[in-house]
């Protein structure tokens, strides 16, 4: 599972009735539908494993029953909300029993256009938290998607997200006690800085917050002006963001993240989300076979090389051996190949490498600085054309063919990037190969297909799988992604048409109970 994670980030959703013999069940359909109408039309709170299922008549009762209420908006056929499920089901328990204030609720959005209008619902899941029957203002939720981080989350929201620290023994205490502690010091806990401060608190649970007012703390700890200081057990021990001019949320939820991680964060199952979660645009990697003392020894030199990067470059050790055997395949290394370096942008995922590893604290950064300086061009990846890859209807293409594929001017080219472990790319397999047979006889136009985890290019960067993209003959190197339907013939239109799909006739409906757009 890491390495799909890994991958996105070193690379980021009829009803039919039966009848019975001669038609006796008809009065009974009749009857079951009408019961249904009536269940819909109900303010009921109905619950599914402990969890409010809401529709459109009885979201506002469960908004104002519930001062709390932390919603789902999830489709069924959405892979990521059913691996959500029972996380939702287990944190829903855990705060029945804990908290009468806090609960939650699920949506099935599809179902409910009308709610997912009204909230401008996107991408599944979507989880937004409801407070005090505030149905304009909802929270987004910015927390992690398993049980114990959404009770954690919610947990903030209850009480005050910082501790208040009266005098320099509880500060003392406080910062003690934690691995990581953030104390924001500021002479009026009321004023706007600490607003911001409070707020950001409540959304990195994983972080203990302080907050302090009295003049001896201000003094103890050498402060003159308002200041948010970081103290942990590790590295340089303490980093301070000035206050005085203002905070910002989205630089102190970075200060927070950057500063809270080691110079040298080991890739781990602990670890892996606190290094994605930290958004630092460059990864630098020291693969190590940890078994191997004279590679353990390197660390001191990585570590030494790291300082001046703090923010900029993220500095992971990854043990081939271990844990980090699971991301070889995404950078084209065996364990053979360690020790070994490369430098990802985390943007692009254009990996970078030494022409010949070094591992002196100098050379490595000599190599980060010229990487950030643009001196050093990516190393693209590629395997190996297959032998009949342009013999089938759809043309296996790699990082080594696709420019003189794709860009072929008397051609118009339709490329599908996948991954191999994506379940979408999955499901759109056959329609692609229909797509492909379809087409095969066209001398202009070419269905193809690439496997974007293991072949780069230099000017495209693949974000999600399946990516479409079509690019037309002729010249200028023109490129239009395709982000309608996944279907031949919704294909079939888009190529038809020359890389556009034709506008359709609004659907006029003569049902009075249809949606309408409200009158301008």
């Amino acid at each position: 599972l890491w390495l799909l994670v890994l991958a996105l980030a070193w690379l980021g959703l009829a009803q039919a009735a039966s009848e019975g013999p001669g038609g006796e069940t008809e009065d009974g359909e009749v009857a079951e539908e009408q019961e249904e109408v009536d269940e819909v039309l109900s303010d009921e709170l109905g619950e599914e494993d402990g969890v409010l299922v809401l529709h459109e008549h009885n979201f506002a009762r469960a908004l104002r029953e519930h001062r709390l209420l932390l919603v789902e908006f999830y489709a069924p056929w959405c892979h990521h909300c059913q691996a959500l499920a029972p996380q939702f089901a287990q944190a829903a328990a855990i705060l029945r029993n804990e908290s009468g204030e806090l609960r939650l609720a699920k949506v099935d959005t599809p179902a409910q256009p009308a709610l997912s209008r009204e909230f401008g619902i996107m991408a599944y899941p979507t989880l937004k938290l409801f407070r005090d029957g505030n149905r304009t203002h909802p929270v987004p939720y910015t927390g992690r998607l398993d049980a114990q981080g959404i009770v954690r989350w919610l947990q903030r929201r209850v009480g005050p997200s910082a501790v208040l620290l009266p005098d320099a023994a509880a500060a003392a205490a406080f910062i003690a006690a934690q691995e990581v502690a953030v104390v924001g010091f500021f002479q009026d806990l009321q004023g706007e800085s600490a607003r911001v401060f409070y707020e950001v608190a409540g959304d990195l649970v994983d972080v203990a917050f302080g907050a302090a007012k009295a003049a001896e703390l201000f003094e103890a700890y050498g402060l003159v002006d308002d200041t948010v200081c970081l103290f942990k057990k590790f590295d340089e021990e303490r980093a301070d963001l000035p206050a005085q001019q203002g905070l910002d949320a989205a630089k102190l939820s970075r200060f927070v993240r950057v500063h809270s991680l080691q110079l040298i964060m080991e890739f781990s199952s602990e670890t892996s989300e606190r290094i994605f979660s930290a958004k630092i645009p460059h990864h630098m990697l020291l693969f190590i076979n940890a078994t191997e003392a004279a590679q353990l020894e390197l660390r001191d030199a990585f570590r030494e090389a790291a300082a001046p990067f703090r923010g900029q470059v993220l500095f992971v050790l990854v043990d081939v051996g271990g844990y980090g055997a699971g991301v070889l395949p995404f950078f084209r290394l065996t364990p053979a190949d360690a020790p070994t370096l490369r430098l990802v942008k985390i943007e692009t995922n254009r990996k970078y490498q030494m022409e010949e590893d070094a591992f002196s604290a100098p050379a490595v950064r000599a190599f980060v600085q010229a990487v950030l300086d643009g001196k050093v061009k990516p190393r693209l990846q590629s395997a190996e054309p297959p032998e009949d890859w342009d013999t089938k209807p759809v043309k296996v293409l790699v990082g080594k063919t696709f420019e003189q594929v794709a860009f072929d001017e008397t051609k118009n080219v339709f490329v599908k990037f996948y991954a191999p472990w994506c379940s979408h790319c999955k499901e759109m397999a056959a329609a692609w190969e229909e797509l492909g047979e379809r087409y095969k006889d066209h001398k202009d136009i070419v269905i193809a297909e690439m496997d974007a985890t293991a072949n780069e290019m230099e000017n495209i960067t693949i974000h999600g799988y399946p990516t479409l993209h079509y690019f037309p003959a002729g010249p200028g190197r023109k490129m239009i992604e395709y982000k309608s339907n996944r279907d031949v013939e919704s294909f079939s239109k888009f190529l038809e048409n020359g890389g556009t799909l034709p506008e359709e006739p609004p659907v006029v409906c003569s049902n009075p109970m249809c949606p309408r757009e409200a009158p301008a």
